[in-house]
């Protein structure tokens, strides 16, 4: 599906009017399909879920609160590279993913940065497949998983938020909202898992939390606030983490995991200023 085809959408849905409000709207993203495996089949450095990681000889197992972080994926950038429509991934090196092993880092608290990690290496020779580390738990060791890669287009669920002068109905908006919620078929609803894009909400937009929280705000009368809002919309979806029971992977009540970066963080390949938000119903 491209731009043309979302904009036939919009005409189909009754929401011709609204097709000048598209380029706020969809974000092109990274689908990542992934696979339960056998880990001894995958090839070392190779893009997976789970499993164990393939980590330099200088970086270690990153941890959290006296416990190793579980291992959430490595995505070998030379993979993806052919399906970032928007060119804003370095086209070479490796990301890897960690999260909390207790799987109870929400990032709705300053104290809660540390319970996640990301790191790239640009260059990413010689990688050394990783031990189980000792003190992390059994059940916070995922299984492996393959991933192929296909773009996507997504649409923002919070158009008011990305139209500067938003001037829809309710029936409008009525509309869109169903339009939304057929946009993917029932096979490609389950394990939602992207790199960039709009992310699948659960609650409330992550560019405000992000900003705010990651700054040390938790509150609405903090002098700082009115500052820091002119930042918000600097923040993006870096990668969405579904929960995938296939791999032993639950975030909360089967909701899901969004690490956020500005833009300015993402051109400049600063992974490590990341923001973590965990989502549930």
């Amino acid at each position: 599906m491209d731009t043309s085809d979302v904009q036939k959408l919009f005409v189909s849905a009754g929401l011709r009017r609204l097709t000048k409000d598209l380029d706020a709207l969809v974000k092109p993203s990274i689908r990542l399909v992934v696979t339960p495996a056998d880990e001894a089949t995958l090839q070392p450095e190779v893009s997976k879920f789970g499993g164990l990681p393939d980590l330099p000889a200088d970086v270690s197992w990153p941890t959290w609160q006296g416990l190793p972080q579980s291992f959430i994926a490595q995505i070998r950038l030379q993979d993806v590279h052919p399906y970032d429509a928007a060119g804003v991934l370095p086209a070479q090196g490796i990301l890897w993913f960690f999260y909390d092993a207790q799987q109870e880092t929400y990032g709705d608290d300053p104290t809660n940065r540390g319970g996640w990690s990301v790191i790239y290496r640009k260059d990413a020779q010689g990688l050394k497949h990783a031990a189980v580390p000792a003190k992390l738990p059994k059940s916070s060791l995922f299984k492996a998983g393959s991933v192929q890669f296909t773009r996507e287009l997504t649409l923002s669920q919070v158009p008011n938020l990305e139209i500067a002068k938003y001037d829809w109905s309710d029936d409008e908006q009525q509309k869109y909202d169903d339009l939304l919620a057929n946009l993917l078929p029932q096979e490609k609803r389950a394990f939602r898992h992207r790199l960039l894009g709009n992310p699948d909400l659960i609650q409330d937009d992550l560019r405000e939390q992000s900003q705010l929280i990651s700054h040390g705000v938790t509150d609405d009368n903090d002098s700082r606030q009115k500052q820091l809002e002119a930042g918000v919309k600097a923040w993006q979806l870096l990668f969405q983490v579904d929960t995938d029971e296939r791999l032993g992977m639950r975030w909360s009540s089967a909701g899901m995991l969004y690490y956020t970066i500005t833009a300015e963080d993402l051109r400049a390949q600063h992974f490590e200023n990341t923001w973590l938000i965990l989502q549930a119903d």
